[in-house]
């Protein structure tokens, strides 16, 4: 067995978004990082998803440096409109006062490649890509993991930003809150023929919400859109399996045509609708992040965006400690991470369950006080803007990267 030269003050289990970034943020302040992954990230096949990146995650990739390794800029959302079917009414969110987008649409694949690359630079990285653990032990001394190539490695705290799967979570016995939604999300990109002027579309059908995301045009002009398509696995199953034009027939009619023409630009993928909330989110020299602390209903777009929220406020937790030369595992630090993360991941889990349920109420009555309910907070100023908050992640006791600020 051999003993790692690199002696990390963090081990984060997991290289996805979320885990990434959160070690681009200790690595800025100066703390020693080690990430361990199984997979290898360049061989990883693009799966055509999109990320609506909030405004105030957006704030944190260009305090962190993550923006300007970006392959190509992402698509500002300037605007989201929401609606009960195709009827008239609804709701529309716009920018506030400081003319900051709403968020930016991202593809998946670069943004993973700029975080990539972002940790690559990072001097106080190292990076354990196709690398397992064979061992881990979390006691009152601190964390010892070993990797199933014999190297071993020790650290005060280990983050576990593994996915939905966590074997933290699991190993630590960590009960969760969990169903399942019965419906499958269907992700692609189309071509449209008119363009989209930056405005998102949340269109609400009692089977599921269709969600329409701004992209950028193409070099050649073809104006573009991400959909992200939550159907009854039984309806989903039906649209999967048509050709392209069949599929874009019905992806056309469900948008209600305003885009004018369409055609799929990629392949489609479909991933299973659920919902998780781990009852806490730390144990003894652990911290969850991610999908292994929560994941929820993407009908707000918020899911991957309260795991930057997470990495956000772990990471300042830690470097703020290190500062102070506490203990990195100390027991009040986890404690201050749990009451700042909790709260709010709870609440955002909530209400996206509750929007989901309340949307899918079937019948004309149903419908009729939706479409009054929004017309209603589309005239009161005070709730819109705080619901416009909530869109653009600036709601609540946000920590310093998520202002723009560095820590």
């Amino acid at each position: 067995m051999t003993q790692a030269a690199h002696s990390p003050d963090v081990i984060i289990l997991g290289g996805g978004l979320v885990g990434l970034t959160l070690a681009a943020a200790l690595d800025s302040a100066g703390l020693r990082v080690a990430v361990v992954d199984p997979a290898d990230p360049r061989a990883l096949a693009p799966d055509g998803r999109t990320t609506a990146v909030s405004s105030s995650s957006m704030r944190m990739m260009r305090t962190l440096g993550v923006l300007d390794r970006l392959g190509a800029p992402g698509c500002p959302i300037e605007a989201i409109r929401v609606s009960d079917g195709l009827g008239a009414g609804g709701l529309t969110f716009e920018p506030g006062a400081d003319g900051e987008p709403l968020g930016v649409m991202h593809e998946n694949r670069l943004l993973r490649s700029a975080l990539l690359e972002r940790a690559e630079a990072g001097a106080n990285i190292r990076l354990h890509w196709q690398s397992r653990t064979s061992q881990v032990i979390r006691d009152e001394h601190g964390v010892t993991i070993r990797l199933d190539g014999g190297e071993e490695l020790r650290a005060p705290i280990l983050v576990g930003a593994e996915g939905r799967r966590s074997p933290s979570r699991e190993a630590a016995g960590i009960r969760m809150a969990r169903w399942s939604y019965d419906h499958m999300a269907i992700v692609g990109t189309l071509a449209h023929e008119r363009p989209h002027e930056h405005v998102a579309y949340e269109i609400f059908y009692p089977t599921g919400p269709f969600a329409l995301l701004p992209m950028n045009d193409l070099a050649d002009g073809t104006h573009r859109s991400a959909i992200v398509w939550s159907a009854e696995t039984r309806q989903a199953a039906g649209l999967l399996k048509l050709d392209d034009a069949g599929f874009a027939a019905e992806a056309r009619a469900a948008m209600g045509g305003f885009l004018g023409e369409i055609r799929l630009l990629t392949e489609r993928s479909s991933y299973p609708l659920g919902f998780h909330h781990a009852v806490r989110i730390t144990d003894r020299r652990l911290a969850l992040i991610g999908d292994a602390a929560h994941a929820i209903h993407p009908i707000a777009g918020q899911g991957v965006n309260l795991g930057f929220r997470d990495a956000a406020a772990l990471a300042e937790v830690l470097v703020e400690g290190a500062r102070l030369g506490l203990d990195l595992g100390d027991p009040q630090l986890l404690a201050r991470y749990q009451r700042w993360r909790a709260l709010d991941a709870f609440s955002v889990a909530l209400a996206t369950d509750g929007l989901t349920r309340l949307y899918g109420v079937p019948g004309r009555a149903a419908s009729a006080i939706r479409r009054f309910g929004m017309a209603a907070i589309d005239r009161l100023g005070p709730v819109k803007d705080r619901l416009n908050a909530a869109a653009r992640g600036n709601d609540g006791d946000l920590p310093r990267l998520l202002l723009g600020e560095a820590i």
